[in-house]
């Protein structure tokens, strides 16, 4: 295994940075506590109240937050490798809103929070073997995969807009909450099955793919002539990408621009053309948990949907990298 320094590095620090944006997160709110006095009750030396605010109340509200950041950040990564395309992300190939579609479904069928989840992962599984299978010709090509992840997306916006008017208006509240994307009032049933998923996701992802996709990524001649199964190999890891996408949508709502936005500025930090996979899972949590942090501060007695931040500024950046490409002559 070929360890790059630089890269290492700018995995530890942004992991470092997730994880100093975590403490400062539980220790906000009306009960304030020190970094001091969270790390403390988290090593299981806090008093009885600070043992309830931390483990029952903000706990998981922040694990999630690192999980999803965490999810959406490989799963961007793996997408823009797989298509060879900066702009390849979830929530601009329709993947997104394949999952939204299937966690209305079950808000209009009046499901509870665990059928919000299974509907958005059954509504992302779904989609990504729609899509799949209208791109394939001979194998799947990038650009028509993106195309058709396009299209698809269209329509999976117009079906999202038609099930949120079949709602009742308190169901339809809520379901506007999630679309926007919101970590408030997230317990131990939304940590647990995203957390389940990410640790048997990324494993052999991280180390069975990474040298295979970056192989993909020099061409699949190239990568058939040493020795990978090409198909085989991208059918696994977009599998990966659609299930980490799906159950970070169920668990957040679909949060967007994270999964676009950290692979490029993990690769702009590592100076590697590979597919950083470790940097942009570790970008992607800091990213995520930061915005969160800052909806909750930005605005005094107010908090902001996460999804509120990561929009604004994650639009932002496309906009730069769009000029940025454009400058180039890419586009």
């Amino acid at each position: 295994m070929r360890v790059r320094t630089r890269a290492l590095a700018v995995g530890a620090l942004c992991l470092l940075a997730a994880l100093v944006f975590a403490v400062v997160a539980i220790g906000s709110g009306d009960y304030p506590m020190s970094p001091a006095a969270v790390v403390r009750t988290l090593a299981g030396y806090g008093s009885a109240a600070d043992a309830f605010i931390v483990e029952q109340v903000r706990l998981p509200r922040v694990l999630t937050a690192l999980l999803t950041g965490a999810a959406l950040g490989l799963s961007g990564a793996l997408f823009q490798s797989l298509v060879r395309n900066p702009l390849g992300s979830p929530d601009l190939l329709g993947f997104t809103q394949g999952a939204a579609a299937g966690a209305l479904v079950a808000v209009v069928a009046g499901g509870g929070s665990v059928a919000l989840m299974g509907g958005a992962v059954a509504g992302g599984v779904a989609t990504g073997v729609l899509i799949y299978a209208l791109s394939w010709r001979q194998g799947v090509h990038g650009y028509r995969l993106v195309l058709i992840g396009i299209g698809v997306a269209a329509i999976l916006t117009g079906v999202n807009g038609y099930l949120l008017t079949r709602a009742d208006i308190p169901d339809a509240t809520r379901a506007v909450l999630w679309l926007t994307g919101s970590l408030n009032g997230r317990g131990w049933n939304d940590v647990v099955p995203l957390l389940v998923a990410v640790a048997v996701t990324v494993p052999p992802v991280v180390l069975g793919g990474g040298r295979g996709l970056r192989m993909l990524e020099m061409g699949d001649e190239t990568a058939y002539a040493l020795g990978v199964r090409v198909e085989r190999l991208r059918l696994m890891l977009l599998a990966a990408a659609v299930l980490l996408a799906s159950f970070a949508a169920g668990a957040a709502g679909p949060v967007s621009f994270v999964a676009l936005t950290a692979p490029q500025l993990a690769r702009r930090l590592t100076a590697d053309p590979g597919p950083n996979l470790v940097a942009s899972l570790c970008m992607g949590a800091a990213l995520l948990t930061g915005a969160d942090l800052a909806g909750q501060r930005i605005i005094p007695g107010h908090q902001l949907p996460v999804g509120v931040l990561t929009g604004v500024f994650g639009g932002g950046y496309l906009l730069w990298l769009l000029a940025t490409q454009r400058r180039r002559g890419r586009i």
